[in-house]
């Protein structure tokens, strides 16, 4: 009776910090059980598994952008035809952010986004690709250097602004609008130290900014004050000169 009991005294299974004994001791070990798992899956589509995803989209993003330097944000219609002059001009600005010095980082998409990709890449510059998990695959495009691909705008939102020293805005629909538009408010709001935010193109930005002044700073809904916020320009060397101030270059 007594060597019984002594018997199960002595069982002891310890996993990690955690020690287990007599009748809290359970069959296999740890890593067993996680590789023999067959259990239910609706786990990974939940709220607090999704935030492990979050985070690691967070993490990958600062590790592999984090020695980038300075840089410049250039966003556009992934529909500008190559060739176009919506088209060459995101290849001028690309190549000549690159030349003074900066990294060019874009969507990574094809249109607007190819064209200053391709202008950094040619000038020997970092060329940087932020993809995004869309209904429609667009994929990198071939002058993208570093790539990070996301499933979640607003991680992908956040690494344009904390890398860039400042935005250029070439032509393009609701996607450049809204990127447009984030980056003023979150300079507006005093949410990130103001760098510059240029419209590039005047012939296709200035019905916009006429109704910014016309409408919502006439109506009083924005301050006049917040058209000093961005410059419209047509000249690729403003852009870079731009740049280059205000981000003390």
């Amino acid at each position: 009776m007594g060597n019984a009991e002594d018997e199960r005294t002595l069982q002891e299974q310890r996993e990690g910090p955690v020690v287990r004994r007599r009748q809290q001791v359970r069959p296999g070990t740890t890593d067993q059980r996680l590789l023999d798992s067959q259990g239910a899956t609706h786990w990974v589509h939940e709220d607090p598994f999704r935030v492990l995803r979050i985070q690691s989209e967070f993490v990958e993003g600062f590790g592999a952008l984090a020695d980038l330097g300075r840089a410049v944000s250039v966003f556009g219609s992934a529909r500008t035809p190559e060739g176009s002059p919506e088209y060459e001009a995101g290849v001028r600005i690309g190549r000549a952010l690159a030349e003074a010095g900066f990294a060019v980082i874009t969507g990574g998409g094809p249109g607007a986004m190819e064209a200053a990709n391709k202008g950094a890449c040619e000038a020997g510059g970092v060329s940087v690709g932020l993809g995004i998990e869309l209904p429609y695959e667009q994929g990198l495009n071939p002058y993208v250097d570093i790539g990070v691909n996301f499933r979640y705008f607003f991680v992908r939102k956040t690494m344009f602004v904390k890398y860039a020293q400042g935005f250029v805005v070439l032509p393009g629909g609701v996607g450049t609008l809204d990127e447009f538009f984030e980056a003023l408010t979150l300079v507006q709001t005093k949410k990130v130290t103001r760098f510059p935010i240029v419209l590039y193109g005047s012939a296709y930005w200035q019905g916009l900014v006429a109704w910014v002044k016309d409408t919502l700073v006439a109506q009083g809904k924005a301050s006049p004050m917040d058209l000093e916020l961005f410059r419209l320009t047509d000249d690729v060397d403003e852009v870079v000169d731009l740049m280059t101030k205000e981000s003390g270059g």
